[in-house]
């Protein structure tokens, strides 16, 4: 079984994780600015997400 981390072990890693954060932040704020600006396009979101539902109920279907 493994051990709960430490608290010092917790902190350091929420200090990292915010550190990593800073650093990519003007990349996820210019990243959010070309998705406001790109052209919308559902079907071709919703058309692969439509197969992996299909493809998911198919798979249970079968086991049964």
């Amino acid at each position: 079984m493994m051990e709960e981390p430490a608290t010092w072990e917790k902190v350091l890693v929420g200090i990292l994780v915010l550190l990593l954060l800073f650093a990519l932040r003007p990349g996820i704020k210019a990243t959010l600015e070309r998705s406001r600006q790109a052209e919308k396009d559902w079907a071709g979101a919703l058309l692969p997400i439509g197969f992996v539902v299909l493809f998911v109920i198919f798979l249970i279907a079968i086991s049964r």
